[in-house]
C-alpha cells in the first residue's frame, strides 16, 4: 500500500518492510521483480510491506538517508537494515532466514513480557512499556518525516521573509534617492520661475528687464527641469517595481566636455558664494561618449555639489576629462576638503552609509550610491582617491561613442 504524507506510519505485523521506488523507466522492471519476489515470500510468511515513491515523499528518503533507489528497508524488528542497489533480491535471499530468526526472538520476548506482567510486580517489564516503545520507534519515522518537511517549509518562509525585507529596504532607498536628487532640478526650475515672475510687469504685460531671448531661455530651462523631475520619478518608481532592478538609461552620442562645463555654470552661485576657485582641464578634442545625458548630468551634479559642500571658503575644485583608452573616457573631480578616509572609500558608495563626521549633514551618502548605479548601468566604473593636499578625488569612466 502507498504511504501518504498526511498519514502516520503504523504497523501491526512483527516484520515490517519499506520498499522505496522512483519514477525512472529503467528501474521499473527491477521494481516489478522485487515486488514479485516479495509477494511470493508473503504467501508463505506474514509481514507488512509499504511502498514509497521518493518523488512524492522525498522527506522519507531523506529521513533514511537513502542514496539510491530502489531500496528495501527492514525497520522492525530492530536493528534497522537497508538493502539497495541492483542486487536486492540476491541480498534478500541471504538475509531472509536471519530476519525470520530475529522475528521469532522478538515474538518470544513479547510472550515472556506477557507472562511477567503482574500489577504487584514492580520489577517486571510491563507489556504496555514494550508496546509504547515499539510504537514510538515506528511512529518516529512519520514524525521525523514531518519534522524534515516542516523544517524545509520554515527555511522557505525565512527566504521569502528576507526577500520581502530586501524589497522593502530597496524601495526605501529608491524613495530616499528620489528625495535627494529632486532638489537640484527643483531648485533650478524655481530660480527660473522666480526670475520670470520678479521681472514681469503686470501693467505693461511684458518682462521689463529681460530680453526676449533670456525670457525664452528661462522658460525653456524651467520646462527642461520639470521634464527631468518627471523622468526621475517615473524611472525610479520603475526601478522600485522591477524584479531585476536594472537602472534605466537612454544612451546616445554625448559631448561630455560640454556637459561638464554646463554643470559648472549651473552651480556657479554655490561655489562663488564660498569664493571657491574652479580649475578646468577639458581637452577640446575629447571624443564623444555613449551615455544618457540626464543621468550623467545627475552624476556630475552630485559629485560637484559634494565638492562644493566640503571645500572650505577660498578653496579649489578641479574638474578634468581624459581620453583614457580607445574605449573609455575618464572624468575627474577633486577638491581641497577633508577627503575620504582610506578605510571608507569602498563603503561610501553603499546605500545609507555615512561617515562619522557627516552624521549631522548631507553628502557622501545616498547621492554617491545613486552615482554608482548610474555609472554601472553605462558599464563604467566610479571610484575615489585622495589628492596630495588631502582632498577627495572622484573618477568615473564612460564608453567612447563608436564611430
Amino acid at each position: 500500500m502507498q504511504v501518504s504524507q498526511d498519514t502516520s506510519i503504523y504497523f501491526e505485523a512483527p516484520l515490517q518492510l519499506l520498499l522505496f521506488i522512483d519514477g525512472r523507466s529503467k528501474s521499473r522492471q527491477e521494481v516489478q521483480q522485487i515486488r514479485s519476489y516479495l509477494s511470493d515470500l508473503q504467501a508463505i510468511y506474514d509481514f507488512e510491506l509499504q511502498t514509497i515513491d521518493v518523488g512524492k515523499q522525498p522527506y522519507l528518503a531523506e529521513h533514511f538517508k537513502l542514496v539510491a533507489t530502489p531500496a528495501l528497508i527492514k525497520i522492525q524488528p530492530e536493528p534497522r537494515q537497508i538493502l539497495a542497489g541492483s542486487t536486492i533480491i540476491t541480498q534478500l535471499k541471504i538475509w531472509w532466514p536471519r530476519w525470520q530468526t530475529a522475528v521469532e526472538a522478538y515474538l518470544k520476548l513479547h510472550q515472556n513480557c506477557q507472562d511477567l506482567e503482574e500489577p504487584h510486580h514492580t520489577g517486571s517489564i510491563s507489556l504496555e512499556s514494550l508496546v509504547l516503545s515499539r510504537s514510538s520507534s515506528i511512529s518516529s519515522v512519520a514524525v521525523s518525516e514531518e519534522l524534515i518537511r516542516l523544517s524545509d517549509e520554515i527555511f522557505c518562509l525565512k527566504q521569502e521573509k528576507e526577500k520581502l525585507q530586501e524589497q522593502l529596504q530597496f524601495k526605501d532607498r529608491v524613495i530616499a534617492m528620489l528625495a535627494h536628487d529632486l532638489r537640484n532640478p527643483l531648485t533650478a526650475a524655481a530660480i527660473a520661475i522666480d526670475t520670470l515672475k520678479s521681472n514681469y510687469n503686470v501693467e505693461k504685460g511684458e518682462f521689463s528687464r529681460l530680453s526676449p531671448k533670456m525670457v525664452m531661455h528661462l522658460f525653456k530651462q524651467s520646462r527642461n527641469q520639470v521634464q527631468i523631475m518627471n523622468r526621475m520619478i517615473t524611472d525610479l518608481l520603475t526601478v522600485g517595481h522591477s524584479k531585476d532592478r536594472k537602472f534605466p538609461i537612454q544612451p546616445q552620442k554625448l559631448e561630455i566636455g560640454q556637459l561638464c562645463l554646463d554643470t559648472i555654470y549651473e552651480l556657479c552661485d554655490s561655489y562663488m558664494s564660498k569664493s571657491i576657485t574652479i580649475e578646468k582641464d577639458i581637452p577640446k578634442d575629447l571624443p564623444y561618449v555613449y551615455a544618457d545625458p540626464e543621468r550623467i548630468h545627475q552624476v556630475l551634479i552630485n559629485l560637484f555639489d559634494n565638492a562644493i559642500k566640503y571645500t572650505p571658503a577660498n578653496g579649489r575644485i578641479w574638474i578634468s576629462a581624459l581620453h583614457r583608452t580607445t574605449q573609455k573616457v575618464q572624468c575627474s573631480i577633486s577638491d581641497t576638503g577633508p577627503g575620504i578616509p582610506e578605510d571608507n572609500r569602498e563603503q561610501i558608495f553603499e546605500n545609507r552609509f555615512r561617515l562619522e563626521r557627516d552624521k549631522k549633514q548631507d553628502g557622501y551618502g545616498i547621492g554617491l550610491s545613486f552615482c554608482q548605479r548610474i555609472i554601472q548601468a553605462h558599464f563604467g566604473r566610479i571610484w575615489v582617491e585622495s589628492t596630495p593636499n588631502g582632498g577627495a578625488l572622484f573618477h568615473f569612466t564612460l564608453p567612447v561613442y563608436p564611430d
